[in-house]
């Protein structure tokens, strides 16, 4: 009997017809139901050209399975078979959720978990993610440099598309296109699979890297008289949307960003998107993380169907400090998505220092939420990896590693507290960054970010019977240095000449 491991893909693919257009005219899928009956789930297929149909089904549990095909198509109609499902095991957690939609609320109406996520097994997951737009529209020599590099940087998620881009440093014709045809006349009822066949390689080596792939499905940046994969009409968008998400859904690891920047195809109406949003859930049956993109214009993500805030800066100055504004109006978790690149472009947005870059992510981290990285060096060779992917040359991504080790190894009850609160009396704080433990009221572990400030010293006023131990962070040099004596009542910690530096302040005795 056929096996496969929990929450990874098992494929039904059988030969049918190839008359006519099979992409429009032909209907394909199953059912698969544990032979306990303790599970089942309908699953939509799609043709995958010459004759051959597939279905992807990602198993939710262990056990033995059975599955039935149905079809229009005679040859393909109530074809039956088993497979057996092992447990999951290593590092394999199933799909990222909104962790409320995963863990137990210790109380009604309680909020603790609106703002994170967890894995399908309850593990917790802090996105770090990068942005590499156009890498799988890449020659494959690039796409595997590309893969090289993830492997041994620090981030647990890729902002991807699966359409060329085309805008400044971006301007070549991809190596494959989603539809067959030819530049300037693209048929969008048939779909080109030596594209898609890649494109699942890829998600599937992201997954085994550990890498969330955030999907972009629709985009601004286009050829219009070339590609034009932009200015398709609804319905072709619809059905690009309907056989891209039947096609992808079953990979554990992808999330769906039904646009990047969507205000600029304002000839698609807010309503669209709610149209399209309403395709994506209806064609995955394992209802991953959605979100849209903005550029100016915030699209409403009150939605229901938006899961998270995905957000670009509107503001030069400010960036991942909106995260508490974005936090307290949605009530959802938030994702700094374009905060900025690292780089010396031309643009703004694309030549920020390193320590700008760093700063951003531990601002928006501290403030209980996540940021993701970009790279944009127009100096170290032809391509981007904003655009294209390959190496990686800036002093972010180490300094990113340690962020997210460092947020890793905090308490699950760590969240962002608001200045005017104070998380130590009498101490002074409306000038710093501050994250405690709420579970302990933020008085028991605190940290204090100061960032581009650099204070000499700060002055303490403990609680009343407390002694605290301290930790001097500089998030810059990746250092942390406990200090050796432990302070109660009124007491002063001297702080090096520098910025981005950090103090964790930890209660060790209480009376």
């Amino acid at each position: 009997m056929k096996s496969v491991e929990q929450y990874k893909v098992f494929s039904v693919e059988l030969e049918g017809t190839a008359e006519g257009n099979p992409y429009v005219d032909v209907t394909f899928g199953a059912r698969f139901e544990r032979a306990d009956g303790g599970d089942a789930v309908d699953v939509p297929g799609f043709y995958k050209g010459d004759g051959t149909y597939r279905v992807n089904f990602m198993p939710g549990s262990a056990g033995a399975w059975n599955y039935t095909t149905h079809s229009s198509d005679s040859a393909l109609n109530g074809v039956q078979g088993s497979f057996e499902v092992t447990p999951a095991s290593g590092d394999n957690h199933g799909r990222v959720l909104r962790a409320r939609d995963v863990l137990p609320r210790e109380a009604p109406f309680s909020t603790e978990n609106d703002f994170t996520f967890a894995y399908e097994d309850g593990t917790r997951y802090l996105p770090f993610g990068t942005t590499c737009y156009a890498w799988t529209n890449q020659d494959e020599e690039l796409q595997e440099q590309t893969l090289e590099t993830l492997s041994h940087a620090p981030f647990n998620k890729i902002r991807m598309c699966i359409f060329p881009k085309f805008y400044d440093y971006n301007v070549e014709d991809p190596a494959m296109y989603a539809f067959e045809g030819s530049k300037g006349a693209f048929d969008h009822t048939k779909f080109y699979e030596p594209f898609w066949e890649n494109l699942e390689k890829r998600i599937a080596q992201l997954d085994e890297l550990g890498i969330q792939a955030d999907i972009i499905l629709l985009h601004p940046y286009d050829k219009p008289e070339d590609w034009g994969f932009s200015r398709m009409t609804k319905d072709e968008d619809v059905f690009y949307l309907t056989y891209a998400v039947r096609r992808l859904a079953a990979y554990k690891n992808v999330w769906w960003s039904l646009a990047n920047e969507w205000d600029l195809l304002p000839w698609k109406p807010a309503e669209d998107w709610d149209l399209y949003a309403r395709i994506v859930m209806a064609n995955d049956p394992y209802g991953h993380l959605r979100s849209i993109h903005n550029c100016r214009e915030i699209f409403d993500h009150s939605h229901p169907w938006i899961t998270h805030v995905s957000w670009q800066r509107c503001d030069l100055q400010r960036t991942a400090e909106c995260v508490v504004d974005l936090r307290a109006q949605y009530g959802k978790p938030v994702i700094v998505d374009e905060a900025g690149y690292e780089g010396n472009i031309n643009w703004g947005w694309g030549n920020l220092t390193a320590e700008e870059e760093v700063r951003r992510f531990w601002e928006g981290c501290l403030r209980g939420g996540y940021v993701t990285h970009g790279e944009t060096f127009v100096d170290r060779g032809p391509k981007l990896w904003w655009a294209h992917g390959g190496k990686l040359y800036g002093d972010s991504p180490e300094r990113i590693a340690f962020c997210r080790s460092y947020m890793e190894s905090l308490p699950s009850g760590m969240d962002w507290v608001p200045d005017e609160i104070g998380v130590i009396d009498g101490t002074f704080t409306w000038d710093v960054t501050c994250m405690a433990d709420s579970m302990g009221k933020g008085t028991d572990d605190v940290l204090m970010y100061f960032g581009f400030f650099r204070p000499a010293y700060r002055e303490f006023t403990g609680d009343e019977g407390k002694r605290y131990q301290v930790d001097v962070i500089d998030t810059w040099n990746m250092t942390v240095e406990t200090l050796p004596q432990t302070f109660e009542g009124a007491f002063r910690i001297d702080l090096p000449s520098r910025q981005y530096m950090m103090l964790r302040v930890r209660t060790v005795k209480a009376e």
